[in-house]
């Protein structure tokens, strides 16, 4: 007697589906019937991945547009200039810049033996790298590595667009 390859299967959304198993190894299919058991079947599962999509998207979007406030706000209040770039680079570019100073500042000032003039220093030296590539490339840098990556940036004249500077 051959083992049966279409499975009836009550879903834990409460859905009865047939299922064919005939790919599965003969012995392997009642084991994999009861774990089909404990899901919900595809149409149930699609629905929710959707939904768990759409509100993941709505939240990244929410989240990137604080953090692009925050980043705008952090740029006028410390005086940096604009950034230069391609229009789809410069957001990111700016959320990038205002990150790797926060995380600079907190690890050398806060935290570390940097003083205000230090400090000053380094801000000069990132405002004059304007453009947002530079800023994206830099993003998962370390904070105590910025004054090394910006004097790199100055030396090599790859901290702005423009190619005779």
């Amino acid at each position: 007697m051959a083992i049966r390859t279409q499975w009836a299967v009550e879903h834990a959304c409460s859905h009865q589906v047939v299922h064919d198993l005939s790919g599965r190894p003969a012995d392997k299919r009642a084991g994999f019937a009861r774990w089909l058991a404990s899901k919900d079947c595809t149409a149930c599962w699609k629905a929710a991945r959707d939904v768990d999509t759409e509100s993941k998207e709505e939240w990244l979007a929410a989240r990137r547009a604080a953090e692009q406030e925050a980043a705008r706000d952090w740029a006028k209040r410390f005086d940096m200039p604009p950034l230069e770039g391609p229009e789809r680079t410069l957001d990111w570019g700016e959320r990038s810049r205002h990150q790797l100073m926060t995380a600079a500042h907190t690890t050398l000032v806060v935290e570390g033996a940097w003083d205000e003039a230090d400090w000053a220093e380094l801000e000069e030296k990132a405002r004059a790298v304007s453009r947002a590539g530079w800023w994206i490339d830099q993003r998962d840098a370390e904070g105590t590595d910025l004054l090394e990556l910006l004097e790199a940036a100055e030396e090599d004249g790859h901290g702005t667009e423009n190619p005779f500077r």
